[in-house]
């Protein structure tokens, strides 16, 4: 028998689809290859995270004790760097323009939520440009008045505010601040007419608040704490949901008749837009395992601060949620934009 004719096989070229799919499906498995082992091994370095705030401010604070704690869990160091000024623009900027590699981070909260409708033109976009890792820390503002002060509640002074338009002043600190937009939604939100004062720094406000310059100052509660007492300063209210823990005879404004007046300050971390998904997912979940630390909790609580973490996408959604509420305190304040 002679033999079988050979089998001709015929290969049939890839159609530029299925090439498009290869390189496709190939560039995919490289990326995840790629950002695996980044992920996997990451903080192989130290973590710098840019604080826009100076030392000693609750801002920063919540950030050095978090530093401290993830440098315990992760055996890595997590560097503070204080970069005041501009609304937190330098810093945030400054974060940006280093390598997106999850090495650089900074904080951002209400804060920068209000400096997009306080700036005509800002160098970033909040929501597009940075990726949000969570949500850190919480913390209310006090409403305080002199100890000597005739006002023993919250409505005590709107009514007497109310009867006297003009001759109740509200301290807080500088413009455009989280503390003096708090005193305009109170007016807003109260309907009555108030002088409403700007002091530099806090202890200039404390100090007008001892001398009974101002009827009812704004301010957080690492910056009043040791001013509390008789003689000194008096808490009429608090702005949070719910009352603060420390000061637990003491009605929030909700409780006291204005329910749509919350205000509760909140700080967060988070990296340039580019930085892999992989990493944000490892930072996210090393942060919130370092807020629910017992030790933590409770140094962070006396200083009035709610040391509490989010998922990112919470975060993204406060700080949405934020621009907006600001937004429309800033415009009906009629606060000229910088």
């Amino acid at each position: 028998m002679g033999d079988k004719p050979a089998i001709r096989r015929t290969e049939r070229p890839l159609s530029r689809r299925s090439f498009a799919a290869v390189i496709a499906s190939a560039a995919a498995f490289a990326a995840l290859t790629h950002a695996a082992p980044a992920a996997t091994n990451y903080p192989s370095k130290p973590v710098r995270i840019f604080v826009p705030y100076g030392p000693g401010g609750v801002g920063d604070l919540t950030m050095r004790l978090l530093a401290d704690k993830l440098g315990q869990q992760v055996k890595q160091q997590f560097v503070i760097e204080n970069r005041p000024g501009a609304g937190g623009i330098v810093n945030m900027t400054e974060v940006l323009r280093a390598p997106a590699d999850g090495y650089t981070l900074g904080e951002m909260g209400n804060g920068q939520a209000i400096s997009v409708s306080l700036f005509k033109k800002l160098p970033y976009n909040m929501l597009t440009d940075f990726a949000p890792v969570s949500v850190t820390a919480s913390f209310e503002m006090l409403l305080a008045v002199p100890d000597k002060s005739p006002y023993r509640s919250l409505d005590n002074l709107v009514a007497a505010a109310r009867k006297n338009p003009g001759k109740i002043n509200l301290g807080a600190i500088n413009p455009g601040s989280t503390q003096n937009l708090s005193a305009h939604l109170f007016q807003q939100v109260t309907g009555a007419e108030y002088i409403i004062v700007t002091y530099r720094t806090t202890p200039d406000l404390v100090t007008a608040l001892l001398r009974g310059d101002v009827d009812l100052g704004f301010d957080f509660f690492a910056s009043l704490q040791g001013e509390i007492g008789p003689g000194k300063i008096r808490i009429i209210a608090t702005s949070g949901a719910q009352r603060d823990p420390l000061l637990k005879d003491v009605l929030t404004v909700k409780e006291s008749g204005f329910p749509d007046y919350v205000v509760t300050s909140w700080n967060g971390l988070a990296a340039p837009a580019k930085v892999p998904a992989e990493i944000i997912d490892v930072l996210s979940a090393d942060v919130n395992r370092a807020l629910v630390d017992p030790e933590l909790k409770a140094k962070a609580l006396n200083l009035g601060i709610d040391a509490s973490g989010s998922t990112p996408q919470q975060m993204r959604d406060r700080l949405a949620a934020d621009v907006i509420k600001w937004r429309n305190v800033i415009e009906k304040a009629g606060i000229p934009e910088e």
